[in-house]
């Protein structure tokens, strides 16, 4: 299977509303440094997870997490341009209500956006 890099992705930005401090702590444990394509970046004030809409409400990990946290999600950004959004998130399933996307985060993964890029290349 090909990489991303080989199917022609030149950045991975992983952010989450958190500042530059601990976003730098969580990709040194990651083993990330500054010469791949995967990027840590803080989101301190929400603002990008609110323009994106990813902004989690609902009050059950809002309570245990604060609010203001982002669903988990990937997204293939082309030129400014949104070709792939996939949010982790199962709302209003009777058993299993899922708004934090942790039981079946899949969605957000590398696998599905290797298929997406499949359909959009």
């Amino acid at each position: 299977m090909m990489t991303l890099s080989e199917m022609g992705i030149d950045e991975i930005i992983v952010f989450c509303v958190d500042n530059a401090a601990v976003m730098d702590a969580w990709a040194k444990d990651q083993g990330i440094d500054d010469k791949g394509i995967i990027t840590f970046m803080g989101d301190p004030r929400g603002e990008l997870t609110k323009a994106l809409g990813v902004e989690m409400t609902h009050p059950g990990p809002c309570g245990k997490l604060g609010p203001g946290r982002c669903k988990r999600f990937s997204a293939f950004i082309d030129e400014g341009e949104i070709k792939s959004f996939n949010i982790a998130e199962d709302i209003g399933v009777a058993e299993g209500e899922d708004p934090a996307g942790d039981s079946f985060p899949e969605v957000s993964c590398v696998d599905k956006m290797k298929e997406d890029l499949g359909e959009l290349i």
